[in-house]
């Protein structure tokens, strides 16, 4: 493929969402920024979620793991289902009948302000640090295939994609992300159809022998019940999955706010399950083609690249066609873009609701405050990016990739002990619990398989960092409550 194509895919892309970003900006204010003024059509919020769920990390990495563990992800992503199933039924409701901006606002009408600003800051942490580092892998994609060729270097390469990301979401907000987010969705979804499709052709393969050829091979494992040790056992990846689900949704700022955009609390909750259904089906497609795609590679004597991730980006460039290829490049960059520009948006929204106490100051000085947060997250994800670029460690990378599980512990904790007791919490050992407890967290991780006759813990660190939490704050309470809030 050459750079001018790239770089007529990507001007043609970005300039669709600039298009997109105008009409639905609009006579915006900052009311529109954060909640989309409680207007957003719930079948295009459950259908743009999927694009900011699936990260560029998730585009390539799925399909590649399936030569190493065949469909065993799916047992994860069944596991999301019990989780969307607690947000239908105890925080959606929860959300709506306190009517949240921010949902952290919860930890404070809960407990107090101690409470509060830590979920908060556990988010930012999270996102900032996450978010940053999927774009970092999109435009190392976009500097291989495109900036390269004609000299530019990374820093500028980086600058301009958050320059893009930044120009079409600083007015419009999270109005303009539900339609953005729809739109990079269907780049998304149909970059792993069409890629199906030419491997079924190349290979005289009718859709029915396709699927017969991937449930008769050797990757079509779903489900590991003999070990307990594996990390992929079947209840620990199961009950990982719902964990996640629970937190990294449920209790995750960047998610919920397009969920509270929506104009009912039914709408809501018909957006998360048809957008929980979708994503199910979406996952399978993608551990669909994972199997393909080294089903392919036997059958064409291709050699394996040696690492897995690299294996869905080698056949779409050199193997499977040019069209392949175009919207291999748009699935990738929509993947990583609709997680970053939604990350945007929710830690302005956090940072200034969280933070700023927005709700008392007048439009003008929101407007202005909103607009300085905004710049100022931009540049925290240029930071973030330049400085794993200087470390250039891909180890390290992954390890940051997977901080979710620790920094979404705190936030299990807190929620659940907000929601599930009626005792009181305040002052700053609050935030120190919600510290220490992910330390102790990895200390267990790091040392399971010494202390436990071999088990490895692995994706239930999440749970086990949770109950921590919860353990931690039950010690620092009081007895009583005096109002509560309940989940109806």
């Amino acid at each position: 493929m050459s750079p001018l194509l790239v770089l007529s895919i990507i001007v043609i892309y970005f300039g669709a969402l600039i298009i997109i970003s105008w009409f639905t900006s609009r006579g915006a204010t900052t009311d529109t920024f954060f909640t989309a003024n409680r207007q957003s059509p719930w079948y295009l919020v459950a259908f743009g979620m999927i694009g900011s769920s699936l990260s560029g990390v998730t585009f390539v990495s799925v399909p590649g793991n399936v030569g190493k563990s065949g469909f065993a992800y799916f047992q994860v992503v069944l596991g999301y289902i019990l989780g969307y199933w607690v947000i239908i039924g105890i925080l959606m409701p929860l959300y709506y009948r306190l009517n949240l901006i921010s949902i952290y606002t919860y930890l404070e009408q809960r407990f107090d302000r101690w409470a509060y600003r830590t979920g908060a800051f556990f988010f930012m942490l999270s996102r900032s640090i996450g978010s940053a580092l999927r774009l970092f892998l999109a435009a190392t994609v976009l500097q291989l295939f495109l900036f390269d060729a004609f000299g530019v270097p990374f820093f500028a390469t980086v600058i301009t994609t958050i320059v893009l990301i930044w120009v079409y979401t600083f007015k419009g907000g999270v109005k303009t992300i539900v339609y953005t987010d729809s739109f990079q969705t269907l780049f998304l979804v149909s970059a792993v159809c069409i890629a199906v499709w030419q491997i079924a052709s190349q290979m005289n393969m009718s859709l029915g022998g396709l699927m017969d050829a991937v449930w008769t091979s050797k990757y079509s494992k779903v489900f590991y019940l003999d070990d307990v040790n594996d990390p992929l056992f079947f209840p620990k990846q199961f009950l990982g999955g719902a964990f996640i689900a629970m937190t990294m949704t449920g209790m995750d700022q960047e998610i919920m706010q397009k969920n509270l955009t929506c104009r009912t609390l039914g709408d809501a909750q018909k957006n998360m399950f048809w957008y929980s259904s979708t994503l199910v089906v979406v996952n399978f497609l993608f551990l669909t083609l994972g199997a393909l795609l080294y089903i392919y590679s036997e059958s064409n004597s291709i050699t394996l690249p040696s690492s897995s991730d690299e294996l869905f980006p080698l056949l779409a460039f050199n193997h499977l066609g040019l069209l392949v290829g175009i919207f291999f490049l748009l699935g990738i960059t929509a993947s990583s873009y609709a997680s970053a520009d939604s990350a945007l948006a929710g830690l302005t929204t956090s940072f200034c609701i969280d933070f700023l106490n927005f709700r008392d100051k007048p439009e003008p000085v929101k407007r202005r405050q909103k607009f300085i947060v905004h710049i100022g997250f931009s540049l925290l994800f240029l930071i973030i990016i330049m400085v794993f670029k200087e470390i250039n460690q891909r180890a390290l990378i992954d390890a940051v990739l997977n901080i979710a599980g620790y920094t979404y512990g705190p936030l299990l904790g807190l929620f659940s002990f907000g929601l599930f007791t009626k005792r009181k919490l305040s002052g700053p050992l609050v935030a120190l619990v919600c510290v220490i407890s992910p330390a102790i967290s990895y200390w267990i991780s790091s040392n399971s398989a010494a202390w436990f006759h071999g088990y490895k813990i692995s994706i239930e660190i999440l749970l086990i960092n949770g109950i921590l939490t919860f353990a931690g704050l039950w010690m620092i309470s009081a007895k009583k409550v005096d109002q509560p809030v309940k989940a109806k």
